[in-house]
């Protein structure tokens, strides 16, 4: 018995040995040469809502049930200013009207140096408080931010989406899901076109 602990200690000190030897050793065994992994340089978004910055025309459809199998859409046409607060920080005060009355909204959007991400909060007359941030970044010319939230005490998914983005016009859109993103059910639609920029 003796004799075997001694050979599982032997075999033990042997294996930490290798372990410790640089050529073992993992924190130094990164390939090199032409098959080595590069590290990815990731890409700096902080200016990929500038385009925004300026007064639109904005014409929004609003879905007026949402998750609950509603067809029933209300529409508004306003203004939508959009001003800069600092590099990666911008604001933007939606105005309209629509035979559902006055909308008002208000849009804070940060960029995250270090996360190399966007979060956009939305607040309006009636609720008074700023909503927890939808985090997300442009890939490809379209930008996709995503939210838990509770909607009816329901714990859904909220995603919004920026496409469409030419110099004088963008697409918006706000889609929620009940099942973890399985399926996603479209309830704002905004189309924008730029009066003036700044």
């Amino acid at each position: 018995m003796k004799a075997f602990r001694r050979f599982a200690v032997f075999c033990l000190l042997c294996a930490l040995g290798c372990l410790s030897h640089p050529q073992y050793a993992l924190s130094q065994s990164a390939p090199t040469g032409a098959g080595a992994a590069q590290p990815t340089a990731v890409r700096d978004g902080q200016h990929d809502f500038d385009w925004d910055i300026g007064t639109w025309k904005t014409h929004q459809r609003r879905l007026l049930h949402p998750l609950k199998g509603s067809t029933t859409w209300v529409e508004y046409d306003g203004t939508d200013v959009v001003q800069k607060i600092w590099d990666g920080a911008n604001m933007g005060l939606i105005e309209a009207d629509g035979p559902a009355g006055h909308l008002e909204i208000y849009t804070l959007r940060l960029y995250n140096p270090q996360a190399h991400q966007w979060g956009i909060s939305f607040s309006n007359s009636a609720s008074g408080t700023l909503s927890a941030p939808a985090i997300g970044q442009f890939e490809n010319g379209r930008g996709d931010f995503f939210d838990q939230e509770t909607y009816d005490d329901r714990s859904i998914l909220l995603r919004f989406s920026v496409s469409d983005i030419t110099p004088t016009s963008c697409h918006f859109e706000q889609a929620f899901s009940a099942d973890g993103g399985r399926t996603w059910e479209v309830n704002f639609i905004v189309t924008e076109t730029l009066v003036k920029a700044a």
